[in-house]
């Protein structure tokens, strides 16, 4: 009953966390006339007093120091930040020049990119399904690009950035909670030197727009880290399978908020690019979860044998989506 309870609220806090995500560009795009770059600063610059409360109430001091004798580590971490950075960047000012549907695109192609991520930096095999996947994906981009009359590189940059800054966060190996307040601690000066220039132009909006424009500004740290909090909780009661599964809301809730929301343009060939990434992502998840299943069969024959030999059985967890192991984990620190 226990294990009931904690799947139950581990798929609460999943949807939750999964859900702010993809509710974002109504906040973005709530912050107008602010800019992308002052929205950005200041989701920046209010992330670190966010992150200090939360480590204060959860007293997380511990890390710190043995973090800072690690000049390698801090090096990795620095540039985490600056490939979340230009994650949010791009997508923010993608929510600004209405963008949305393609800003989508880029989160629903991230699982085909960590996959290319794995078989070119960790020299990683892939099964045929998901070989399979990777075709389809590279196609689903060519018509994408015939669609849109160029390469498109806002979802492409978008996808490798968040693949590349989840690889990061695996080697670099802190929690959500003490990886957010790293990467916001080095974010937080250039963040406020923007601001700071901004003002000093006359450009900034954050006392000029009324209260409510201020407040907003003011709570987007908050907003970044309570997804944050809400996946961290959903992580830890739930099986790797079923995060990958819900990792889709996200891209989901984009791109239907850009279609019925927001009103941009879906013609035919932009349908035919999306359907590709969407049978690509289907045999992904196919894939992945058949390998679940024969991973879990595999546990219990060994568990059964284990028993009657009094040897201990071994360990062998799938992955999320069907991708490479530290890849497909990685999929899953999205700050």
């Amino acid at each position: 009953m226990e294990s009931h309870g904690e799947h139950r609220t581990g798929l609460l806090l999943g949807f939750s966390a999964y859900g702010m995500w993809g509710l974002l560009p109504l906040y973005w795009n709530a912050l107008e006339p602010a800019g992308a770059v002052e929205v950005l600063a200041h989701r920046m610059v209010w992330s670190l007093p966010t992150a200090l409360v939360i480590l204060v109430l959860l007293r997380r001091w511990s890390w710190i120091r043995p973090l800072a004798r690690e000049p390698r580590k801090l090096g990795m971490i620095v540039l985490a930040s600056t490939l979340i950075a230009v994650n949010w960047g791009l997508f923010i000012w993608a929510v600004e020049v209405g963008k949305v549907i393609e800003a989508s695109l880029g989160y629903f192609i991230n699982p085909l990119i960590s996959i290319a991520l794995g078989v070119l930096l960790l020299r990683e095999r892939l099964r045929p399904a998901q070989w399979a996947a990777v075709g389809i994906g590279v196609l689903a981009v060519a018509v994408m690009s015939v669609a849109y009359g160029r390469m498109p590189w806002l979802s492409l940059t978008l996808a490798s950035s968040f693949a590349l800054y989840g690889l990061i966060k695996k080697r670099v190996r802190l929690d959500g909670v003490e990886g957010f307040g790293a990467e916001t601690a080095v974010q937080f000066l250039p963040a406020l030197v923007v601001l700071l220039s901004l003002g000093a132009r006359g450009e900034a909006t954050f006392t000029t727009e009324g209260p409510g424009h201020t407040v907003l500004l003011s709570l987007a740290g908050l907003a970044t880290a309570l997804p944050l909090i809400f996946f961290g909780g959903a992580a830890v009661r739930l099986p790797l399978s079923t995060i990958g599964l819900l990792q889709y809301l996200t891209p989901v809730s984009m791109f239907l908020l850009g279609l019925l929301v927001f009103h941009e343009e879906m013609p035919p060939e932009r349908w035919a690019g999306f359907l590709l990434v969407w049978a690509a992502l289907s045999v992904l998840t196919w894939d992945a979860l058949r390998t679940a299943r024969r991973s879990r069969a595999r546990l219990r024959a060994a568990a059964a044998a284990a028993s009657s030999s009094g040897s201990r059985p071994p360990v062998d967890e799938p992955t999320a989506t069907g991708a490479p192991s530290d890849v497909a984990r990685a999929d899953t620190a999205r700050d």
